[in-house]
């Protein structure tokens, strides 16, 4: 049987989202819209719209809907954006990205998961999006800069070529912390000063590269 999942996903949205202060209407749309059950292994389909992380298997994680929504809101999308997004993982946060970006540039090192990932995004149509398997701490440098870079795994620090990649203008999302908790730290390019804003703690896979942690 198919299961369509949409009252839990408007339960999801009005207890999860909108209760804790998520207020940008287009983000409480595409996340009412999109089967976030589809992104994650059949067995775990019916935790699909509680507020937990889930394992997407490499010792990966698809991350909380309520952090998913905050690091969205953050970026400020408006739908006209180039946003990189950096550890592609299960690819529902991409499919957001998608719904609110122009361009999607998602970066991936486990390429299991990117093309688990890429198989879903292509059956759901979004021709906005390009991909890479790579170290996600370098970005992408062919297409910068981004309006928007927005990175799904802690770091210790915030990697120089994020910084360099950036816009004017433009904002990037990013856990910085130890390898158990981090805090949501929001950056705003400005010439070339750099506007930090902690969002709160959070918990997140490791960020492994160059600039990241070591494997």
């Amino acid at each position: 049987m198919v299961h369509d999942y949409r009252l839990a996903r408007e339960r999801m949205v009005k207890s999860h989202l909108i209760s804790r202060g998520i207020d940008d209407k287009n983000i409480l749309r595409v996340m009412g819209k999109i089967h976030r059950h589809l992104f994650i292994e059949e067995a775990l389909e019916g935790e699909a719209y509680n507020d937990h992380p889930l394992p997407i298997g490499h010792k990966q994680t698809i991350s909380q809907p309520y952090i998913v929504a905050l690091m969205t809101q953050a970026l400020e999308l408006t739908g006209k954006e180039r946003t990189l997004e950096l550890g592609t993982g299960s690819g529902y946060q991409t499919a957001i990205l998608a719904e609110l970006s122009r361009t999607v540039y998602t970066v991936e090192r486990i390429r299991p998961l990117m093309e688990t990932a890429k198989k879903i995004l292509d059956a759901l149509g979004y021709v906005n999006i390009l991909y890479k398997i790579d170290d996600g701490t370098l970005g992408w440098k062919e297409f910068a800069p981004y309006d928007a870079i927005i990175v799904t795994a802690g770091a210790p620090r915030i990697p120089d070529p994020l910084l360099e990649q950036l816009e004017e203008g433009g904002r990037m999302i990013i856990p910085i912390g130890n390898r158990f908790s981090q805090d949501l730290i929001k950056v705003v390019r400005a010439k070339n000063t750099f506007k930090e804003e902690n969002l709160g703690g959070c918990r997140f896979v490791d960020l492994i590269g160059a600039h990241g942690w070591k494997d």
